[in-house]
């Protein structure tokens, strides 16, 4: 079974991440890796966090000599920033708590809750965990995860379609996004839009105030039938979903066209099948957005999430003390004011566990020969149903 834990503070040591379940004999490219650190770490509207850390993963176990061995993948991602922080940070002998103690909760934050929850008197305690940081674990994970996924042709891409009240309307193809977002400051694939993106961005900083958004999420060469209808937490959707909604921010995800279903008739959203000599069973539409009952159709995963605003801002509202419970405006930390096109990043690395995960449960095998030799079985079993669309080059 493949599965994660991460550890590590903001301003901590290191991020530390354990992934176990990949199999033995798969060759993992570490630069792979630090580029898609790398690009969680862009965009507009990023903070200056950013111009001190420069993720690069460090691999402790599970890997020898570039090949995966079977066993647990552990990874650690320093914080340069911790050299800045030791005194406030350290794990063992005096630390200066004081100096960068919090007591003020931000609304929209984990600070109130958390801080309750624990019982902390200093909600340094909480922000350092609950803080987005912690990403970067996680999209180390995904990476190692779509190094697997890339043998089976398994593909993933994102970009973003609305910053405030700017929205795209538009669909692009896969592989337009794939190229056009990896050009783009926000990760927007249309330069008009590009534009008025970083205005809204722009102008949101010079107010103090932060921007949510939308992005968009496509996995193209997922097969047929990862997930099932049989059981609640079995189904592909629901566990997508559920890790998704798990990245700090995100308040809601939807497939294929998502809410406008809610507008329109069966005969206009369900997406009719079709068979030809040719193509074999095909669809002509993909407003599920690729998944039917939990389970995976062959078409194009897609998916979109919406991030709230930054709940740190530079004009703070309205909170208390949790000591002393005095009204007080809440604590400012160092922070982003827009971080959708990020987000992005880190939701298609988390994809790519789920995706390996649900893949490893069906063509499951302890080494990558074993898993290849499943996987092409199950697609020559499809193909004798008219199910054309396996992959012939793996």
């Amino acid at each position: 079974m493949l599965r994660y834990l991460t550890s590590g503070e903001s301003h901590g040591k290191s991020l530390v991440a354990i992934l176990e379940g990949i199999p033995s004999n798969l060759n993992i490219d570490i630069e792979n890796i630090n580029k898609e650190l790398s690009r969680r770490q862009q965009g507009y509207g990023r903070g200056e966090r950013m111009k001190i850390e420069k993720d690069k993963i460090n691999i402790l176990s599970g890997i020898r000599g570039n090949i995966t061995i079977g066993s647990p993948i552990a990874i650690e991602i320093k914080n340069k920033d911790y050299e800045n922080w030791e005194k406030y940070m350290k794990t063992t002998g005096e630390i200066d708590i004081q100096s960068k103690k919090v007591t003020k909760a931000r609304p929209g934050h984990a600070d109130l809750v958390g801080a309750l929850k624990y019982d902390f008197e200093d909600i340094r305690n909480v922000l350092e965990r609950a803080s987005a940081r912690e990403t970067a674990a996680r999209v180390a994970v995904g990476a190692i995860c779509k190094e697997f996924l890339s043998k089976f042709n398994i593909d993933f891409t994102s970009h973003v379609v609305q910053i405030g009240k700017q929205k795209i309307q538009k669909s692009f193809f896969f592989d337009y996004i794939k190229e056009k977002s990896e050009l783009s400051q926000v990760r927007c694939v249309d330069e008009n839009f590009e534009k008025l993106f970083i205005e809204e961005i722009k102008k949101g900083k010079e107010e103090g105030d932060s921007l949510g958004g939308v992005f968009e999420i496509i996995i193209k060469n997922v097969p047929l039938g990862l997930g099932s209808y049989a059981h609640y937490d079995k189904k592909l959707d629901s566990t997508l979903s559920a890790h998704l909604m798990s990245i700090q921010g995100i308040k809601g995800v939807e497939f294929g066209i998502g809410f406008e279903i809610a507008s329109l008739r069966g005969s206009v959203v369900q997406d009719e099948i079709y068979y030809s000599d040719e193509e074999g069973i095909y669809r002509k539409t993909n407003n599920l957005g690729g998944i039917e009952g939990g389970v995976s159709t062959g078409e194009e995963i897609i998916i979109r999430c919406v991030m709230k605003p930054i709940p740190t801002l530079y004009k703070p509202l309205n909170s208390i003390d949790i000591n002393t419970l005095k009204n007080y405006k809440a604590s400012i930390e160092r922070s982003d004011n827009c971080a959708v096109p990020a987000a992005s990043v880190v939701a298609e690395n988390v994809c790519a566990f789920v995706i390996a995960k649900f893949f490893l449960d069906k063509f499951s095998g302890d080494n990558m020969n074993d898993i290849i030799t499943n996987y092409k079985n199950y697609i020559e079993r499809l193909e004798s149903r008219g199910w054309k669309k396996g992959i012939k080059s793996i």
